[in-house]
């Protein structure tokens, strides 16, 4: 990462794809327009709405558990994996951005909302389809800005992206089927 330019925040702020490079804040998106459509359902009760929600929720949690996994094991190795030294976030905002969304969207979805109807086939494929759609934006972005928005990306080659790519899909998969495990133990019927 030597010849990686200096990353201003300032930088980063003007680059193509602003902040929506980072998998973290898309989910943040995500979950957030969740979350809205939830509080929206409530205060108008709208069947229409609240049905909407859960399309939506059956993307945002499984992704933000994935950001959660993914984020918690890379700190684990190394932080600057994840975030370079210069950007290093305190503790509140740093479970605040990468562990709270999973924690309350795992929450409503097992005390709020009806069980998901994805199978694991399709779970697989919205995954895959979301893990792959996002490396090309990464990509993308990387053309335009000369430099990747997490800094594993540098280290890895374009083969082992693509390795990182599947077993995200893969995990995100997962973690949909786990989701739905816990909420038949939670609310019966597993």
């Amino acid at each position: 990462m030597a010849d990686q330019p200096e990353l201003t925040g300032l930088r980063r702020n003007d680059a193509y794809g602003w902040h929506f490079q980072y998998l973290t804040i898309i989910g943040l998106l995500l979950a957030t327009i969740t979350f809205a459509q939830a509080s929206l359902a409530d205060l108008t009760s709208s069947y229409r709405i609240s049905r909407y929600k859960n399309v939506f929720s059956v993307v945002a949690t499984p992704l933000e558990v994935l950001i959660t996994t993914l984020y918690g094991s890379l700190v684990s190795v190394d932080r600057e994996l994840v975030i370079p030294k210069e950007f290093q976030l305190g503790l509140v905002p740093d479970v605040g951005f990468h562990a709270v969304p999973a924690v309350l969207l795992t929450i409503d979805y097992l005390l709020f909302s009806p069980p998901w109807t994805i199978s694991f086939r399709q779970a697989l494929s919205l995954s895959t389809a979301f893990a792959f759609a996002y490396w090309f934006w990464v990509e993308q972005c990387y053309r335009h800005n000369g430099w990747y928005p997490y800094p594993i990306f540098e280290y890895l080659t374009m083969p082992w992206r693509i390795l990182l790519f599947c077993f995200s899909g893969a995990l995100m998969a997962g973690s949909t089927e786990v989701l739905k495990f816990l909420y038949r133990t939670v609310n019966g019927g597993g």
